[in-house]
């Protein structure tokens, strides 16, 4: 599948464009900016982007009015298509944010039912109680995602609700030929729903993808043959900023060993899990690193690690923001993307990552693990890749059995000589192809 062999980026477009807090009913299009920034995205070698959400919203796009109108913050639905043009011009393919969990108080069918009540041919559609009250004193009980009554919970087990959902998406292949969804809070999604969705989607694009948003638990009982084709690796997000932090490898080797290694118990061997070091939910690298000179051995080691890379807009160049600040602070808007030392090494790193079916398919194998380096081992169909971190400021020779006498670094392309041992630069990543 293309996704297996992918590199994202994720753009949240609310943010980036400069889209008032809340909606103010004024239609501007802010959207069409993003076309300029396709050349780039390519350039950094992504080969998808991913949208957070674009349709119509009462303030950040989870709370949504109408899944069929492009925010009229962002523009109209001619000048998203316009965007997701340049993007396909581009060599780039499209997943859009699918927030399927919820709803916006503002959504065309909740509104009916706040109006109507019992009455209303919608009440159905969500999980109301009548005879109760909610926070807005709406005379009315209904379920809100996780406590949060702005957020109001969809049926999914009510066909009609399904079937919405099924004719929107079938509407943003047609109007925009997207390739596939990212789900928000997909933990929370039924999951008769995702069988559903899944053989739907399927049977509009075979190669069509659904990536999951999973923050705990099990991957695998929602990343399956049946329903998602992937997820969000939250488990190795912490792991990698964290194990730099503490100056602790073994953190995220645990992590991946558990994961992917070669033992028969191993949880996701052969799954491509979504790697990130930051997103629109979370503090942004550049700021949660206590050491700035890790970015360059972090990025190559989730550029390294099983899973498909996804890079969030400005990370690139090393913007900050934090968490403690606000969402705002995750999303900020920027005129023009930057490109720098930074960017130029994220580009070499997606480089080798697309263009090595080693790092893409191959198995996982720890090779050496100490509190300050990391060897690990990727292998596919005889292809053979080292991939080689040093957190240390000081270099670091390693001495280990690497069954050959050298190797391209398919970063560089310099050639490697195993011979008297292997040394690492001070804050580095290589990503050695034996021969």
């Amino acid at each position: 599948m293309w996704y297996d062999e992918s590199v994202l980026y994720q753009i949240y477009p609310l943010g980036l464009c400069g889209a008032p807090h809340d909606n103010d009913g004024v239609c501007v299009p802010r959207v069409r900016v993003l076309t300029d920034w396709m050349p780039h995205i390519a350039k950094l070698g992504a080969t998808a982007v991913l949208f957070n959400p674009v349709f119509e919203s009462d303030r950040h796009g989870y709370d949504t009015r109408d899944y069929q109108k492009i925010d009229c913050r962002l523009g109209s639905n001619e000048d998203f298509a316009a965007v997701c043009s340049a993007a396909h011009e581009n060599g780039l393919r499209i997943l859009l944010d699918g927030v399927f969990n919820h709803v916006g108080r503002g959504f065309w069918a909740f509104q009916d039912v706040l109006q109507r009540r019992e009455a209303s041919p919608y009440r159905d559609w969500f999980h109301i109680n009548f005879g109760g009250n909610s926070n807005y004193n709406d005379g009315l009980w209904y379920e809100g995602w996780e406590g949060h009554y702005e957020l109001v919970k969809l049926n999914l087990r009510n066909n009609d609700v399904v079937e919405y959902l099924f004719d929107c998406t079938r509407k943003w292949v047609e109007w925009f030929d997207i390739d596939g969804l990212r789900l928000d809070v997909a933990y929370c999604l039924d999951e008769e729903f995702l069988r559903r969705l899944r053989a739907f989607t399927a049977s509009m694009k075979p190669d069509f993808v659904l990536v999951g948003e999973m923050l705990h638990g099990d991957y695998n009982r929602l990343v399956n043959d049946s329903m998602l084709h992937s997820c969000t690796n939250y488990e190795c997000y912490k792991g990698l900023y964290s194990a730099f932090n503490s100056m602790n490898l073994f953190e995220i080797g645990h992590s991946l060993q558990r994961q992917f290694g070669p033992e028969q118990w191993t949880l996701y061997k052969g799954k491509h899990l979504m790697c990130f070091a930051d997103n629109h939910d979370v503090t942004r690298l550049a700021t949660i690193l206590t050491n700035r000179e890790h970015i360059r051995p972090l990025y190559g080691l989730m550029f390294g690690m099983p899973g498909v890379p996804c890079m969030y807009y400005g990370s690139e160049w090393g913007a900050q923001g934090d968490k403690h600040s606000g969402d705002d602070a995750l999303r900020p808007a920027f005129e023009t993307p930057v490109e720098n030392d930074l960017t130029a090494w994220i580009t070499a790193l997606a480089k080798a990552h697309t263009q090595s079916k080693a790092l893409c398919y191959g198995s996982y194998r720890t090779v050496v693990l100490t509190n300050h380096q990391f060897i690990f081992e990727r292998e596919f169909e005889g292809e053979r890749v080292l991939v080689a971190i040093n957190a240390a400021a000081e270099p670091y020779t390693a001495h280990f059995n690497a069954n050959a006498g050298r190797a391209t670094d398919l970063i560089t392309g310099n050639l490697h000589d195993f011979g008297g041992g292997s040394e690492l630069a001070p804050y580095s990543a290589a990503f050695w192809r034996t021969e």
